[in-house]
């Protein structure tokens, strides 16, 4: 690695597993010091500990951001304080993920998808964009998704949160941009962990069938965008959502 993100801190919520673990270990790989967030204390230590064992600078600070505005106030000045003072870099990563159809959704879990989703970002954005302005600057990455804007069946309380998450992406970086804070989004596309040899395929192959890339997506390509968004080298950077989903929505999709 380069040491793109050398001397900054970081913090990343849901970083326990998945793209979120991507993102911390790319992190930490590129020389920042990164928070491990969320709710699984044996997998946010295994992470941490993996990065250290790397070489990297982690620590973990357990957070259940169900979308109380104190939750999200809590995790910010936790942060900020194992972070030595300072956050500069925040990935508003962590999310749920239910899909029963519209007609079938309680309200239950529709307030539940929404607060985890949308109102722990909102609000973890809110007390910590203030601070990095005061600084000098940060950087907030977004997690979109890319059927917040190619519709799937039965995916429509999860994506309208995506789709809120990018329009957020887009208000943020007007509010914040001219006090030095560069916001943006990564929508991925069907992301999974590499399969193992001889495994069965998993159900969203089929969706990246016909697509430019061909196949589906791992984590490192989503924290791979999330490093360059986050670096210097996007410092003219604003305002946009980048999409790491194989062409999927940018390219027509050809049936095989």
């Amino acid at each position: 690695m380069s040491g793109r993100l050398r001397n900054k801190t970081a913090l990343v919520t849901g970083s326990t597993s998945n793209i979120g673990q991507a993102i911390a270990e790319a992190f930490a790989a590129e020389g920042a010091h990164v928070i491990v967030s969320g709710r699984n204390r044996e997998r946010g230590t295994q992470v941490v500990e993996g990065i250290r064992a790397s070489g990297g600078r982690a620590d973990f600070l357990p957070a259940d951001l169900d979308g109380g505005a104190e939750a999200s106030r809590d995790l910010a000045a936790r942060a900020r304080q194992t972070l030595g003072g300072r956050i500069d870099i925040l990935v508003n990563n962590a999310g749920v993920y239910p899909a029963p159809g519209t007609a079938t959704t309680d309200e239950k879990t529709f307030d539940q998808v929404y607060a985890v989703n949308v109102k722990a970002p909102f609000f973890l954005t809110a007390a910590v964009a203030p601070g990095m302005a005061q600084a000098g600057g940060g950087v907030i990455v977004n997690l979109g998704s890319w059927i917040a804007r190619l519709g799937v069946p039965l995916g429509a309380l999860y994506s309208s949160t995506k789709g809120a998450m990018e329009t957020l992406t887009r208000a943020w970086a007007a509010e914040f941009g001219p006090q030095g804070v560069r916001v943006n989004a990564v929508s991925p596309g069907v992301i999974l962990p590499p399969a193992p040899e001889g495994g069965e395929p998993h159900p969203g192959e089929v969706m990246m069938k016909g697509t430019p890339a061909g196949g589906v997506g791992t984590p490192d390509a989503v924290a791979h965008a999330a490093v360059w968004l986050a670096s210097d080298e996007a410092a003219f950077v604003h305002g946009t959502v980048v999409d790491v989903d194989g062409g999927r929505t940018g390219v027509a999709v050809i049936a095989a």
